[in-house]
């Protein structure tokens, strides 16, 4: 594809700007932003996107500043840039990824309202975010561990949130590897002998599918699907890493024309081998939250084999692979001019969040008060934000409990709990919390940690603090029967 005039301009201003500087890895810095316009191409982005992309770095790294590009590509570009840059502040003022306590919570504010300008800053970002994933290794080790652990904690999450899968899969395994390196390569070991051992039934497979979906006149393309490694990690922590437990390691793919051909493959495929119990879904009829939609059925094959089968027509695999940015390249949208009239109707369905971070942005904007006990971020699909009665937000992992919360605070609240209000009414410290809940911990100076409340947390964080003020109060108790020695 021969870029228009616009681009190679950008490209020209963006190589003047870094001219002396230097990537990590000794080659020039205009490397990187080139990088990041490749991939805003592979993803269909449109033309101002590109752009700001390849300038994205200009305004923080270089004497361009913003009225240079607006005066060069225009307001929509530099508006882009701007959001970028702010994204980039917004998130280096992060002590800790893990944490939004109350000393973060203006630079997470920050954080939500460049997100909220216009989502294609986040999408420039997790271009950005990707290059430099696949950069890693020019960084110090401590270095590479912390962008990983980052990129794997909050930047998938959101490319899954946005339902980009490929770049979902890229980017954790690209992280799994530097934060897990032990564990990256027993999996892919693992992975490959598998694949290994598979491959002569997989191409059976094949060829009888192949064959009744030809006899049925059914348009088709067939591909096969191999599970990334940080997703069967994850699948193996749920199934206490018994492998004989994980039915989709592979998966076959079969993509057609339309919704009805999807549901003749699956009643082909269903004659052919024994479907398996309680494993057909249909995120057609019901998408997934992120609106990612196919048919999954796990079937048993003739020589005993489990095999997974996806069913969607192209535009759900094109919406799979590629999520939001499909969307802006199936409908061509502009939308830094939407997003400025206050029109949010051209999102999807499925990403109705977004609209709550841009509404919310605006009011900050404007300097209006925002209620953060009503506004539900749903960004981490995993994860739930939570409330001090000051308005504070803790965000915890699902299924946490009060002493969870506690301990987040301070070890100090953590071991001397001795009651919990949620809402307003006093509830108990078995209770899952849910988001958006007000949490006020109750204490007293007289209560000690006991070890009756490991029960009661799920975070290692709260274990950890937990089990050693135990240790120190058992240590300290035996001291004290210990009779003192007496003087002849």
């Amino acid at each position: 594809m021969k870029d228009s005039p616009r681009v190679k301009h950008a490209v020209e201003i963006a190589t003047k700007a870094h001219e002396g500087q230097f990537r990590k890895t000794g080659e020039p810095y205009i490397i990187h932003p080139l990088a990041v316009k490749k991939i805003l191409e592979e993803w269909g982005m449109d033309e101002d996107t590109i752009i700001a992309g390849i300038l994205h770095d200009t305004v923080e790294d270089t004497s361009l500043t913003l009225n240079d590009i607006k005066k060069e590509f225009g307001e929509s570009v530099a508006f882009l840039v701007d959001g970028v840059t702010k994204l980039s502040t917004a998130r280096n003022g992060m002590r800790d990824i893990d944490t939004y306590l109350p000393e973060t919570r203006d630079n997470f504010l920050r954080l939500m309202i460049a997100l909220g300008d216009d989502i294609r800053v986040l999408i420039i970002k997790l271009a950005d975010r990707l290059h430099n994933l696949r950069t890693l290794s020019a960084l110090p080790p401590e270095k590479q561990k912390k962008i990983a652990k980052e990129s794997l904690e909050v930047f998938a999450p959101l490319a899954d949130r946005l339902n980009m899968g490929l770049l979902r899969v890229e980017m954790a395994d690209l992280s799994f590897k530097y934060v897990d390196p032990k564990r990256y390569d027993e999996l892919k070991d693992l992975i490959d002998k598998y694949n290994k051992s598979a491959a002569r039934s997989l191409k059976r497979i094949e060829e009888e599918i192949t064959e009744a979906l030809k006899k049925e006149k059914i348009h088709f393309e067939l591909s096969g699907r191999v599970k990334s490694i940080y997703s069967l990690h994850k699948k193996l922590a749920k199934h206490n890493q018994n492998i004989n437990e994980i039915y989709d390691l592979i998966a076959l793919r079969v993509i057609v024309d339309d919704i009805t051909d999807c549901y003749l493959t699956l009643g082909v495929i269903h004659s052919l081998y024994t479907p398996m119990g309680g494993r057909i879904k249909d995120y057609i009829a019901m998408p997934k939250q992120n609106g990612y939609q196919s048919l999954h059925t796990t079937v048993i094959t003739k020589d005993k084999r489990i095999v997974e089968f996806q069913i969607r027509t192209h535009e759900m695999h094109e919406y799979a692979e590629r999520g939001l940015a499909a969307s802006f390249y199936y409908n061509e949208q502009k939308l830094t001019e939407n997003y400025k009239k206050g029109k949010i109707e051209h999102l999807p369905t499925n990403l109705l969040w977004i609209t709550e971070l841009q509404m919310t942005a605006a009011k900050l904007r404007e300097g209006k008060k925002v209620d953060l006990k009503k506004l539900k971020l749903n960004l981490f699909a995993d994860k739930i934000f939570v409330y001090t009665p000051k308005g504070d937000i803790i965000d915890l992992p699902k299924g946490s409990l009060p002493l969870d919360f506690a301990y987040r605070l301070h070890s100090e609240i953590g071991d001397h709990v001795v009651g919990v209000k949620i809402n307003g009414k006093m509830s108990n410290l078995n209770k899952k919390l849910e988001q958006g809940d007000i949490v006020e911990i109750l204490t007293s100076k007289n209560q000690t940690p006991k070890s009756s409340w490991l029960d009661k947390i799920i975070t290692p964080h709260a274990r950890q603090k937990l089990l050693r003020a135990i240790n120190i109060r058992e240590r300290n108790n035996a001291e004290k029967k210990i009779p003192p020695i007496k003087k002849k």
